[in-house]
C-alpha cells in the first residue's frame, strides 16, 4: 500500500485524531494507538481499524521516557492534547525532534497552538462557529445549526491533519527532515469552506441565511418527503437539469415562474413538495434514474450498502464481525487501500508486541509492567 513502512504513533484522543490515524492505517501505515494507563474505561475509539494498542502511563516519568524512545524510530506522532500538555510531560516537539530530526509531529487541536483560545476547551460546534462557517448554516428564520460534528472534527480536523502528514512525509523525501504540523480545526474547516469565501461576488450568498440557492432557499436544491415517509434529494441547479426535473414532476415549465425568480421560490417549494408526496421514493427513482434531473434517494444507513450504485463500486465493506463501514477513499489504481477486516484493538492488546518491535527488551518490558507503567489486555508473556 502507499504508506507501507510508515510508523505512526497516535496518542489516544477523541474523534478527529482517531480518524486521522485510521486514514493512515487504511493506506498502509503501521499505526500504534498509545492508550492511557492505568485503564479507567473501555476505549472510545470506534475508528481503530488496522491499529494496534499500547497502554502506557505518560504522566509517570518512565512512561514519558518510553514514549520518547518510541518516537526515536517513529515517522509520525499524532498528538491531540490542548496546548502545553505535552511540554509539561517533557514530550514537546522541540525535545522529540532533537532526538529524531525526521519525526513529523502532528498537533491536532481545535483552536491551534497559538492565539487567545489556544488553551481553551471546545467542540466541533465551537470551532465551526469561530470559523465563520456556522453562520451560513440553517434554514430561514431558524438558528444556525451544525451538521452533526462532521465538518470541524472530521473534515477540518482529521482529514486536513492527514493531508498535512502525507504532505510532510513527501517533503521529507527531499529534505530528510521532519517538521511540526499545527492542525487547527477552526482553520481546517475554514479552509475547506474556501468556496464560500471565493464565491461571495457571484451572488450565491447575497440573501439572508436560508434564502440562497444552496442553503435550502431554492426549490430545486432541497429534500422532499415521499408518500412512504422517505425522502429524495434534488440538486437541479443548471437550467437543462431543472427542465428535466420539471418534466419528471409532470409540470409544464411554460406555465411556471422563472427558475431564478426568488420571490416565487416559497410557492414553488410547496408545489414541488405536494407532488413528491404523491409517490413513494422507489417510484420517484424509477422516474428519475437515468435522467440528469439530479434527483437521488436519501438513503438510510440500513439501505446505503445495498443500493445498486454502491454495490457495483463496492463502496461499503464488512469486517469480521459483520459491521458495515465505508471503504477508504479515494480509490488508487495501483496501490489501493486494503483496510483491515479485524475488530478494533482492545486497550493494551499489543503492548508487549509493539515494545519488542520498537527495540525494548523483555527485561525492560517486565520492569515497566511491574512498575504499572504499562498494561496488557491479556498478559500472555512470561514476565
Amino acid at each position: 500500500m502507499a504508506l507501507s513502512g510508515v510508523r505512526v504513533l497516535e496518542l489516544a484522543g477523541l474523534a478527529p485524531a482517531p480518524l486521522c490515524g485510521m486514514i493512515l492505517a487504511d493506506f498502509g501505515a503501521s499505526v500504534v494507538r498509545v492508550d492511557r494507563a492505568p485503564r479507567s474505561a473501555v476505549s472510545t475509539d470506534v475508528q481503530g481499524r488496522g491499529k494496534r494498542s499500547l497502554a502506557l502511563d505518560l504522566k509517570r516519568p518512565p512512561g514519558a521516557a518510553a514514549l520518547r524512545r518510541l518516537c526515536c524510530t517513529a515517522d509520525v506522532l499524532i498528538e491531540p492534547f490542548r496546548h502545553g500538555v505535552m511540554e509539561k510531560l517533557g514530550l514537546g516537539p522541540d525535545a522529540l525532534l532533537q532526538e529524531n530530526p525526521r519525526l513529523i509531529y502532528a498537533r491536532l487541536t481545535g483552536f491551534g497552538q497559538t492565539g487567545k483560545y489556544a488553551k481553551s476547551a471546545g467542540h466541533d460546534i465551537n470551532y465551526l462557529a469561530l470559523s465563520g462557517v456556522l453562520s451560513k448554516m440553517g434554514r430561514k428564520d431558524e438558528n444556525p445549526y451544525a451538521p452533526l460534528n462532521l465538518l470541524a472534527d472530521f473534515a477540518g480536523g482529521g482529514v486536513i491533519c492527514a493531508l498535512g502528514i502525507i504532505t510532510a512525509l513527501y517533503e521529507r523525501t527531499k529534505s530528510g527532515k521532519g517538521q511540526i504540523i499545527d492542525a487547527s480545526m477552526v482553520e481546517g474547516v475554514a479552509y475547506i469552506s474556501s468556496f464560500l469565501w471565493k464565491s461571495q461576488n457571484l451572488g450565491l450568498w447575497n440573501r439572508p441565511r436560508g434564502e440562497n440557492m444552496l442553503d435550502s432557499g431554492a426549490p430545486f436544491y432541497e429534500t422532499y418527503k415521499t408518500s412512504d415517509g422517505k425522502f429524495v434529494a434534488v440538486g437541479a441547479i443548471e437550467p437543462q437539469f431543472y427542465e428535466q426535473l420539471i418534466k419528471g414532476l409532470g409540470l409544464d415549465s411554460d406555465k411556471l415562474p422563472s427558475q431564478l425568480s426568488f420571490s416565487d421560490w416559497p410557492k414553488m417549494k410547496k408545489k414541488i413538495a405536494s407532488i413528491f408526496a404523491q409517490k413513494t421514493q422507489a417510484e420517484w427513482c424509477n422516474i428519475f434514474d437515468g435522467t440528469d434531473a439530479c434527483v437521488t434517494p436519501v438513503l438510510s444507513f440500513d439501505d446505503v450498502a445495498s443500493h445498486q450504485h454502491n454495490k457495483q463500486r463496492r463502496s461499503f465493506i464488512r469486517n469480521d464481525q459483520e459491521e458495515i463501514s465505508p471503504r477508504p477513499a479515494p480509490l488508487l489504481s495501483r496501490t489501493p487501500a486494503v483496510p483491515s477486516c479485524k475488530r478494533d484493538p482492545f486497550i493494551g492488546e499489543h503492548t508487549e508486541e509493539v515494545l519488542l518491535e520498537y527495540g525494548f527488551t523483555k527485561q525492560e518490558i517486565a520492569k515497566l509492567y511491574s512498575d504499572k507503567v504499562i498494561e496488557f489486555r491479556n498478559p500472555k508473556s512470561n514476565l
